[in-house]
Formats: structure tokens, sequence, C-alpha cells
């Protein structure tokens, strides 16, 4: 089964490194058009040269056989043939390699309309980044999280994080209903949803830093228990208006898989 897995990504990559090829003007790269083209296309070897490998090694890859390509060549040909970001992140994912510029710091790239969203919710809602930085939130949002997100939020500030938070800040002992269920959880939410950036330098400094700060978050670390991010009840103990509780929902954009829209719902609760 893996073999065959394999064999249908080599040929996928092949047709589709063969479809951008085609559809690459030579004068846009610095080619000559010339007379003597079969085709408007880029040939073989010039993306070759692009891409900065031999135009044997290229052939094979285009035609489906079984070699590998590094993910700096694949980043060379997507930056260098000016792919759109979903047609980048096809590439790796088809070629099986990380991207090397995967990695954006939360709060970049989060789009703006999901951003202005936020206003336009009449409940608690939140943008978390890639490493579950808090990178935007709304009014209810800040009555919720008083003591914590009640402020605005500043370009020269490091954003909150919803980790530190949890575990760093003694308020959230007291704030999140059934701490220790709750934080072993996000523990959990959480190395599951950053599984593919473990040997990121940002992630390694941040689990680093609970690790270090938190006897807690190192502990439910190394247990390496893994849970999907899911919605369903919390219960939060607010220091004015006491035991409240919402039904969460978190939201991804199609294009920004690491961006997480969470919107916590008001549960009416003693209601027949």
């Amino acid at each position: 089964m893996k073999s065959e897995a394999a064999s249908a990504r080599r040929k996928e990559l092949a047709a589709f490194l063969q479809a951008i090829r085609n559809r690459s003007q030579p004068a846009v790269f610095g080619f000559p058009a010339g007379s003597r083209r079969r085709t408007s296309g880029l040939r073989r070897e010039e993306m070759a040269q692009l891409i900065g490998i031999s135009p044997t090694w290229y052939t094979w890859i285009e035609q489906g056989r079984e070699v590998n390509i590094s993910a700096e060549a694949l980043d060379r040909l997507a930056t260098s043939l000016r792919l759109t970001r979903s047609e980048r992140a096809y590439l790796f994912e088809i070629a099986d390699r990380r991207d090397p510029q995967g990695a954006v710091p939360d709060g970049d790239d989060i789009p703006a309309l999901l951003i202005d969203l936020l206003d336009d919710v009449r409940i608690p809602a939140y943008v978390m980044g890639r490493y579950w930085d808090v990178v935007a939130w709304n009014a209810p949002a800040a009555e919720l999280f008083t003591g914590w997100l009640d402020r605005e939020p500043h370009a020269d500030e490091p954003a909150p994080n919803m980790l530190r938070f949890v575990f760093l800040s003694s308020q959230a002992r007291t704030f999140l209903a059934d701490w220790e269920v709750r934080a072993r959880r996000i523990a959990a939410e959480f190395r599951a949803d950053c599984g593919q950036y473990l040997d990121e330098p940002a992630l390694i400094r941040l689990v680093d830093e609970l690790s270090s700060a938190s006897p807690d978050f190192a502990r439910f670390w190394k247990q390496h228990d893994v849970l999907e991010r899911q919605g369903g009840e919390r219960r939060f103990v607010h220091p004015t208006r006491g035991d409240i509780r919402y039904q969460q929902v978190t939201l991804r954009p199609g294009e920004h898989e690491h961006v997480k829209f969470v919107v916590l719902r008001p549960e009416l609760v003693g209601l027949p």
C-alpha cells in the first residue's frame, strides 16, 4: 500500500510539474522565446536550471521515476516559478516534503477579513495563530477573559499566548473550571495541532519555556497525549459573573490551516 501511495504521489508530482512548465512563458523567467520552440512553455533543461538540479535528474522526476527531490529544490522551484500559496502547499504535499518557509510568525498572514469579522460577532470570539498566540479578539472576549485580554493589542508587544495563560498565570487556575482536566487536554490538543511543526525553533523555544516554568506542562507534555481540538462545553469562574458556560466552536479558514477562529456561544443554563 505504501509503495502504491508513493507511486501515485510521484505521478501526480510529475503531472503537476509538467503543467507548471507548460504554462510558464520563457521570457518571464529570462529565457529567450525563440522561434524554434515547439511549445510556448519552458523546456525541461530550463526548469532544471531554475531549480538548480541537473536536466537529467529533473527529467526523471517529471517522468515519475523513483527519485527524490529535496525540500530546498522545491523551495527554489516554488519561488522561481512564482507559485501561489495553494500551489506551493500542494507541491510540498504531493512531494511529501516539509516546506522550509512554511513557518510564519503568529499574527502574520492572518486574513484581514477574518480580523474584521470579529467585530461582527456579538459573542466572545478570538483568532489564534500557529503557536496559539491570540492575535486578535473582540470586546466580548476581552470582557470574558478579564485580566488577560482586556487590553488593546500593540504591535510592539508579544501577543497573548493561550498556553502561557493556562500554565503560567495563577488567574487561569481559578478561572478555568476543573483546571487540571482542561490543562491536560489543552496540552494534548496543542501537541496534535503542532505535530508537523515540532522541529521548528519557535515551537521548541515555547515548549522549553513552558516546561521550565510549569511542572504541570512538563508532566503533561512528556505523556505524549494527542487529542484533536474539539468544541463542546467550556466552564469558567468569572471574577464578577461567577460560574458561566459556553459552547466552543473552532473554525479554520481553508487556505490558512494554522489559523483558528474560536467562537464561544453562551450556554443557557436552567431552561426547560
